[in-house]
């Protein structure tokens, strides 16, 4: 109770911050194609880190990648 440090898997990377990085995205997209585009952008480990906790699957825009970063956010 108090003084001790949670430890979490959460981060400080805001989902906006990642779509920042991801600029030129073309959808549909799979989440390896995601994390090439974020590399391109020059995004940040933090930024990847998230991206690569992302179920694998195809995102069909800006908004359902947006809806799948808030489950690992």
């Amino acid at each position: 109770m108090g003084g001790e440090a949670a430890v979490s898997t959460k981060t400080a990377v805001s989902a906006a911050e990642v779509q920042k990085f991801l600029k030129g995205m073309d959808y549909p997209a799979g989440k390896q194609d995601v994390i090439s585009q974020a590399k391109k952008n020059k995004a940040p480990d933090d930024v990847i880190d998230v991206l690569n906790r992302m179920q694998d699957r195809q995102f069909t825009s800006a908004a359902d990648l947006s809806k799948a970063l808030g489950d690992v956010m």
